[in-house]
């Protein structure tokens, strides 16, 4: 039996399928358990986010991993996958938690000088007052390089206080056998710029590399960490990490590359409402304990950006974040008039409980006080002592609460009794009614967040009428529907928004590798392992149509490895998910394209819908058109969406010769520029995207060659223009 076919029996034999998401946030760590044969979340456990502890966050994920396996008689072998978001790498950044960097840069003789200057990276300023230390050598590549001289720099920079080590040479790149020959020779940790990017620039890859050596250590221990309580409680399942683009990696890669984790909380949950609803532009804002992050769905997509570390630009891609400090736990401060501000502390921070979630009896007969949150912060901060000297918060959701915002059964619910008697007091205080208190409270930390969904919008060119806001995270509906209120925006809620994190982690991307030895693999070869491996990737519940798949040989160790990612279904149970029909699709493309009429259906494939539709604008004396295509699967989920482009369908061979004349125009410079156009394959099972690809023979190269073997008649390429 092939390999594929006993996963299908063992997980056949199985009763449940459990995968569990552990999301990390500023507030709580949240693990949810999801039974993936049928979609059925079997339990939840919210624990503290263990900043303080001595293994850090990591101890937070261990207390909620294990308190659910017990909680919910979770036998281990039936976990078939782990993962989970973190804030190490972000809290150790803005903490200054950080290992001194040591840095080896190398170079020919004649660009010492251009060399040292774009790779002596100096300390590198976190926080105020909190650096990144480094220091300093550089070795000379126009000869071969010694290895009594590697190890001679090596031991300085350690006598120096270098825990761990980069490596950066220029051309690193193309060539990285110098900086593999350092790593090697290293006995500390050590890391290198073409490991975490492909592109040229010297200075910033040697900077992110920096960035990434200066959490390396913490990331290392994190992991052992984890996974030695994994193996205390008998658990052999995979387990991974999210990573700040929104896709899952194995912990061999956090170990390395822990850069790659920023903002994967805010990522988690991007995936995680993507899952539930059809967005094509909207705003998700997801609103925590103590901040809220905003990012940009536009397309079916988020938006991904480079990513800038406290003022440092870096080569490292995640969603396009923003973060506003103010949410569900925001605590309220005052002049003694009026209020002034909510935020940027919050209840949690100052250890207190909300209003809303005390008894009314509690609250009788208390003073408004003001306090520090934090020694050093303002004593404007407000709270509620009782006769008891017990301290209460008042929060963005006890106002809410107070003016019955919140609906029944939400994870915002509180005692609504008590959270009116809190803001009366306050109200009392300051010579106005409840309402207007509450009111006030919202509506600072309201404009809060529209200012940075109006900047967002003005940058991605969002239209308000056609944008909707996306509310996620356990306080959603504290603030989401009063600032689509305020801005005459449409809303939706995420299901489970409380978990939606967690959610987006347990059900990310899939991914699946095989190696096989093998001398001077035939294309049949080839092909018969990639296709066992796109079986598997099935088996474990990736849509067939998101799979991607890739194939390399590896020369020296005569190594055949074929990878395939995929996402997990976007409804979590596909038994149960529902197909939609022709009449169905048009509708719901129509919705999406913002027009009632106009479109027309490319081609009829298997998995997917093609749409195309011309879109015509008039400025001032000049008229333009474009041609806007979507492409929805069979469930009529957004799988590419594309504002202009081009569109080449029919036979393999028809479609190569086709492509082939195009870029023969665009290198005669009749259609194009020197880059290369981005090209996504579809071929009726699967999309395969070239848009990495810069270079046109690049893309010309890798499109022939998945055209050639293709195993379909009828194939679709899209090019973005």
């Amino acid at each position: 039996m092939s390999i594929s076919g006993k996963i299908f029996t063992w997980f056949s034999s199985m009763t449940r399928r459990i995968r569990i998401g552990v999301d990390v946030g500023g507030t709580f760590t949240k693990a949810v358990a999801i039974d993936m044969m049928n979609g059925a979340i079997i339990g939840k456990v919210t624990v503290p986010t263990s900043h303080s502890s001595s293994g850090g966050v990591s101890n937070g994920i261990v207390l909620a991993l294990t308190d659910l396996i017990k909680n919910q008689h979770i036998e281990t072998s039936e976990i078939e996958l782990i993962s989970h978001s973190t804030t190490q790498a972000v809290n150790a950044l803005l903490e200054g938690d950080t290992s001194k960097v040591g840095i080896i840069g190398m170079g020919v003789g004649l660009e010492k000088s251009n060399v040292i200057k774009r790779t002596s990276v100096t300390d590198i300023e976190l926080a105020p007052n909190k650096y990144l230390k480094t220091c300093y050598r550089f070795l000379d590549t126009s000869k071969f390089l010694e290895k009594h001289e590697v190890i001679t720099a090596i031991n300085e920079l350690k006598s120096e206080g270098a825990d761990v080590l980069v490596v950066s040479e220029a051309y690193g790149v193309d060539d990285p056998s110098n900086e593999l020959f350092v790593m090697k020779m290293s006995d500390i940790p050590a890391t290198a710029g073409h490991e975490l990017t492909g592109i040229y620039g010297l200075e910033i890859r040697t900077l992110t590399a920096a960035i990434n050596a200066g959490i390396l250590i913490k990331s290392i221990n994190t992991t052992k960490f984890v996974e030695s309580a994994m193996q205390q409680q008998g658990i052999t399942a995979p387990l991974l990490i999210m990573k700040g683009d929104g896709g899952i990696t194995d912990m061999t890669t956090f170990k390395t590359k822990p850069i790659l984790t920023i903002l994967s909380g805010p990522a988690a949950s991007v995936a995680g409402a993507l899952l539930h609803l059809r967005v094509f532009n909207g705003i998700f804002v997801e609103v925590g304990g103590t901040s809220t992050n905003v990012c940009i769905i536009r397309n079916g997509r988020p938006e991904i950006k480079y990513v800038t570390i406290m003022n440092h630009p870096t080569c490292i891609k995640s969603l396009d974040v923003r973060v506003v400090g103010v949410a569900g736990g925001s605590l309220v401060r005052w002049s003694g008039k009026k209020i002034t501000d909510v935020g940027p502390r919050s209840a949690h921070i100052a250890g207190l409980k909300y209003s809303c979630y005390a008894d009314p009896q509690e609250l009788e007969g208390g003073q408004i006080i003001t306090f520090m949150p934090k020694e050093g912060d303002p004593i404007d901060y407000i709270a509620i002592e009782s006769s008891g000297a017990k301290r209460f918060a008042i929060t963005n959701t006890c106002a809410a609460n107070a003016l019955g915002l919140i609906p029944e059964n939400d994870y915002a619910r509180g005692n609504q009794e008590s959270a009116r008697l809190a803001l009366s007091i306050l109200a009392q205080r300051i010579g106005i009614t409840m309402e207007q208190v509450a009111e006030s409270i919202l509506d600072l930390s309201g404009k809060k967040v529209l200012e940075v969904i109006n900047v967002l919008s003005k940058n991605y060119k969002l239209k308000n009428d056609r944008t909707v806001l996306i509310g996620g995270g356990g306080a959603a509906s504290v603030l989401v529907p009063y600032i689509a209120r305020k801005a005459n925006r449409e809303y939706k809620i995420a299901g489970h928004a409380e978990v939606i994190s967690s959610i987006g982690v347990a059900t990310a991307m899939i991914r699946e590798e095989r190696e096989k030895t093998v001398n001077n693999p035939t294309a049949e070869e080839t092909s018969s392992l990639m296709k066992e491996l796109e079986k598997v990737a099935i088996s474990k519940g990736a849509l067939p149509e998101s799979l991607t798949i890739q194939s390399e040989y590896i020369s020296e160790r005569s190594l055949l490895r074929v990878t395939a990612y995929g996402n997990i279904s976007l409804d979590i149970g596909t038994a149960n998910a529902k197909e939609i029909g022709d009449e169905e699709a048009r509708v719901l493309a129509c919705e999406l394209f913002g027009i009632n009429d106009g479109i027309r259906r490319i081609f009829d494939m298997k998995n997917y819908y093609v749409f195309a539709c011309e879109i015509h604008k008039k400025k001032l004396f000049l008229k333009s058109r474009r041609q806007s295509i979507l492409v929805l699967d069979k469930y009529g989920r957004i799988r590419l969406s594309i504002e202009n482009g081009m569109i080449y369908s029919g036979p393999a061979q028809d479609v190569m010769n086709k492509f082939e004349i195009f870029f023969n125009e665009c290198r005669d410079g009749r259609k194009s520029n020197d880059l290369a156009p981005q090209i996504h394959i579809l071929d009726g099972t699967k999309i395969i995207d070239f848009s990495s690809l810069t270079s046109s023979e690049q893309v010309l190269k890798a499109v022939k060659k998945e055209l050639i073997k293709s195993g379909t008649n009828e194939v679709t390429v899209i090019l973005k223009i």
